[in-house]
């Protein structure tokens, strides 16, 4: 899925040159397919699908940053009074604040920030796995699957969604835009080092985590390290680090993915001819930006599925967006000849993962469905 995706978004730089070259620059995901689809439909299909993307990220990272904040609450006060509900509220209530950034690009230093912090974390998290897996208390491990071959079956699609919101990327075209062009050799670089942070970051944290503590792994890797009953597996001011830098890269995640959002609730309600800072646009953004944050923190703390909201997100939206979408733009485009290997390597990946993704789609709302039966409304414990 890693080279689907790098293979995926390569074609769209290329889809995006093209066009620029034409004589027409898009910055924006639904317009390039609108104008190469040349369909209206497609205009709205891509919103709602990028919406829907951004509005789940948004809540996913509000829910995570909560859920961290509660983690070393309940280390340190076991019998404390607050609930996760609490905590997603001050998260929310900061993500406010933040949400003030007034462009896409005003946020280069804090996507610097995330990288670095990214690679901080996963230091610390892979450190603290191997010493909980080493030490005297490590926990027995079992690698087996559970559940019934049905439930199997329905978990890999699900699995599969998530993984697919690991590598997706619901904002290229607006990252893009932000290049001088020419931006494909840029776009191929840049590409380059985010699958390195990729590799990095994400299969040494999970083989690690995987490994020291088999299938009873939490999807928030923090909680396994603090246990519930039994001693810390790991050192207090490692974990105590580990949660400061994953809130920092939340509060990341969360700012640059509700850009997209933002400019769509604020192109009807911003006055271009007026300044960003003047009252006319700062009251209107303020609210707007204010309500959306409300709204993602709500659900956050209503529904605290994590992994089913990551598996929803994938199937739904970054399936589509990322794993066909832009085959199908580079097909029309470039017209490749139906004799070349570009022709039925792109088709093929759109007729796999287009049944990937029904899959996904079914498998991931039939597992949140069914948490949503198990757990309460605005439960205290995150369902992974």
């Amino acid at each position: 899925m890693g080279a689907v995706t790098f293979y995926s978004y390569y074609l769209m730089s290329l889809v995006l040159d093209h066009c620029e070259k034409s004589g027409r620059r898009h910055i924006r995901f639904r317009e390039l397919a609108a104008d190469v689809l040349g369909s209206g439909w497609m205009f709205y299909f891509v919103i709602f699908i990028q919406t829907a993307i951004n509005t789940g990220i948004s809540i996913g990272a509000i829910l995570l940053a909560g859920e961290c904040l509660q983690i070393m609450y309940s280390n340190l006060s076991p019998n404390g009074s607050l609930k996760l509900y609490d905590f997603i509220a001050m998260v929310t209530v900061v993500m406010i604040l933040l949400s003030q950034f007034p462009t896409f690009h005003s946020l280069r230093h804090v996507n610097l920030g995330s990288l670095l912090l990214s690679l901080g974390y996963t230091l610390l998290v892979v450190g603290a796995c191997i010493h909980a897996g080493t030490s005297k208390n490590a926990p027995p491990k079992d690698y087996s699957l559970e559940g019934s071959t049905l439930s199997r079956s329905l978990n890999a699609f699900t699995s599969i969604s998530i993984i697919a919101a690991i590598y997706g990327n619901g904002i290229l075209p607006e990252i893009q835009a932000t290049l001088a062009p020419p931006a494909t050799g840029k776009m191929f670089k840049g590409l380059a080092m985010c699958y390195a942070v990729i590799f990095v970051t994400f299969y040494s944290a999970a083989v690690s985590g995987y490994w020291a503590f088999g299938n009873k792994s939490n999807s928030n890797i923090l909680k396994s390290l603090l246990p519930d009953e039994g001693p810390s597996l790991a050192p207090t001011w490692v974990l105590g680090l580990s949660v400061v830098f994953i809130l920092l890269q939340l509060f990341a995640i969360g700012l640059v993915y509700s850009q997209v959002a933002y400019e769509i609730m604020e192109k009807k309600s911003a006055d271009v001819k007026k300044g960003i800072f003047s009252k006319r646009n700062l009251i209107p953004r303020i609210i707007l930006r204010t309500l959306y944050m409300l709204f993602c923190g709500f659900f956050a703390a209503m529904l605290p599925f994590f992994g089913d909201i990551n598996g929803v997100v994938g199937a739904i939206g970054f399936i589509p967006l990322d794993f066909i979408l832009p085959m199908l733009l580079y097909n029309m485009t470039h017209k490749p000849s139906k004799a070349s290997l570009s022709f039925w390597i792109n088709n093929s990946i759109i007729i796999i993962f287009t049944g990937v993704g029904l899959l996904g789609s079914f498998a991931s709302i039939r597992k949140l469905v069914i948490d949503a039966k198990t757990f309460k409304l605005f439960s205290s414990d995150v369902v992974d």
